[in-house]
């Protein structure tokens, strides 16, 4: 972390830009929402916290879960609570005060952080479809292809990847002139409106390049677990019986229907065509992919995954047995 803002520090004094804080509008073109918003995104952004503690909690006490795919589980929840950190905290904050700045290293570090989990969410979904392919088609493959050590590979990849593309897109953005207004409308350092400020002929050319990495890196993921549920359909449809391809469907369903989830709420940020909202607008489309998204995440787990559900109820029961005995 030292490293990068050193590195963002070097950039800043490279470009002599004259700014050194932006102001996050966040939401005030809705102050009479803003009192609704806080008791609601804290709410929501301790559930998620809580949700994702409690999961992680269950697959460390729970022996039996001690398998790769809650291995997978667990990372993602470790993501998603990382990413939630990155933005929400500060959104919170920014809900009470009028005057909401943010320094100039603070926002390079909050997209960097931001895009590193955010995408690092989406290559731990790739790396569980492609456990629930080897499970589901190879079975007898399955513990050589997800060894101990396969599988901390898979995880250690994805996060690499995840922090290559924060990387590759901060740096790009922060090495923009910015010589426009400060001001930011949006609740967080979003790449859009911060590349809005800057100014030189090189923002249409980063623009276009952050788009491609993001739009491609995006449907990568969709498109190879899109190839995995392929042939697993192709799979469990040569299954005989009824009850062996409702077993075999049923552990796929917690992670599909997040997937269907997050893409389908990515795909309306970064497909979307431009200046088709107005600044507000984004503002609140942000609130689906910061918030509701991983506040969605654990419940689906929770109530989608049935050993899961079972465990977090043995779990929680015992605890509650113990404390009133």
């Amino acid at each position: 972390m030292q490293v990068f803002k050193e590195g963002v520090t070097d950039i800043m004094v490279l470009n002599h830009t004259s700014m050194s804080e932006f102001i996050l509008m966040g939401f005030s073109s809705f102050p009479n929402l803003q009192l609704i918003f806080f008791p609601l995104f804290l709410l929501m952004y301790l559930f998620t916290l809580l949700g994702n503690l409690f999961i992680m909690a269950t697959i460390w006490s729970e022996h039996s879960l001690h398998t790769p795919m809650y291995l997978f589980l667990c990372a993602l929840s470790i993501s998603e609570i990382f990413y939630t950190f990155a933005i929400i905290p500060r959104m919170l904050a920014d809900l009470l005060f009028t005057h909401s700045s943010i320094t100039f290293v603070a926002c390079a570090s909050q997209m960097f952080f931001s895009f590193m989990f955010g995408f690092t969410h989406s290559f731990l979904l790739t790396v569980m479809g492609y456990d629930r392919y080897v499970a589901i088609c190879h079975p007898l493959r399955y513990n050589v292809l997800m060894s101990p050590y396969g599988c901390a590979c898979l995880v250690a990849w994805s996060w690499a990847g995840g922090s290559v593309i924060g990387m590759v897109v901060t740096l790009s953005v922060f090495h923009l002139n910015f010589c426009g207004p400060n001001v930011i409308h949006h609740f967080f350092c979003h790449v859009p409106p911060l590349l809005k400020l800057a100014c030189g002929r090189q923002v249409q050319v980063v623009a276009k390049v952050m788009g491609l990495v993001c739009i491609t890196a995006l449907l990568g993921c969709c498109f190879l677990i899109l190839l995995s549920y392929a042939f697993i359909v192709a799979t469990v449809l040569k299954i005989p019986s009824v009850e062996g391809r409702h077993k075999a469907f049923s552990t796929c369903a917690s992670h599909l229907t997040v997937v269907v989830v997050h893409y389908g709420f990515a795909s309306v940020i970064y497909l979307k065509p431009s200046g088709l909202q107005s600044l507000e607008g984004d503002s609140l489309m942000g609130i689906t992919y910061t918030i509701l998204t991983p506040f969605l995440s654990p419940i689906i787990f929770s109530l989608r995954n049935k050993d899961l559900k079972i465990a977090m109820k043995k779990s929680f029961f015992n605890k509650l047995f113990l404390q009133n005995s």
